[in-house]
């Protein structure tokens, strides 16, 4: 990863973190389709996690239905144990680590579904590499139902207590509207410079 690479002007691919389950909601696999099916309409290539289980599934099988293109990415373990979707690339890595690092380097900026555990590390990872200047991809978070409300609760708390800088937390773009959030994923991709955030930390007093 280089924060320096250079990146395109436009939004030309996007990453798409979500669950491998369906969730409770029919809402949530409501916006899966319809996020892949914009996707596609709007010329813009899916990086995902490979499978064609959950809302990941759905994803990669609207954008592949809408004429879209899907590159899914999957470590060889996973790719043993379930399912793949049809898509227009997929790619067997060794291990997670592989995995992410390939996601990182094909996406343009990053988007985050409900999901699980593993979708909250994704989240997460790519946000703080973002934060210490391994790449300059925006991030956001489509928040379906309210979903991440607690979260983002919990992120202010961070705030309040004095583990998250405030820029930081009004760097994540957050909406429940598709459109919005790759509108302002593009405006932001064309706008970012390394390591906006990045500040020397404060050294304890020790006197």
């Amino acid at each position: 990863m280089d924060a320096n690479t250079n990146r395109s002007s436009k939004l030309l691919s996007l990453c798409v973190f979500c669950g491998s389950s369906m969730g409770k909601r029919l809402s949530y696999a409501e916006a899966a389709e319809k996020l892949g099916r914009t996707l596609a309409e709007q010329g813009m290539v899916l990086v995902y996690g490979g499978g064609d289980v959950g809302l990941m599934g759905i994803v990669a099988e609207a954008v592949m239905k809408n004429g879209g293109k899907a590159i899914g990415i999957i470590p060889r373990r996973l790719y043993e144990l379930v399912d793949q979707q049809e898509v227009s690339e997929l790619l067997v890595v060794q291990d997670m680590h592989e995995r992410k690092a390939l996601m990182e380097k094909k996406a343009d900026a990053f988007l985050c579904m409900p999901g699980g555990i593993g979708t909250m590390e994704e989240l997460f990872e790519v946000w703080s590499w973002r934060y210490i200047g391994y790449h300059q991809k925006p991030v956001a978070l489509l928040n379906i139902e309210h979903y991440y409300d607690h979260l983002l609760e919990m992120l202010k708390h961070m705030i309040e207590e004095g583990f998250l800088h405030k820029e930081i937390y009004e760097d994540l773009i957050v909406s429940d509207d598709i459109g919005y959030l790759l509108d302002a994923l593009r405006n932001k991709a064309t706008t970012s410079s390394a390591a906006p955030f990045l500040k020397k930390p404060e050294r304890r007093n020790h006197n």
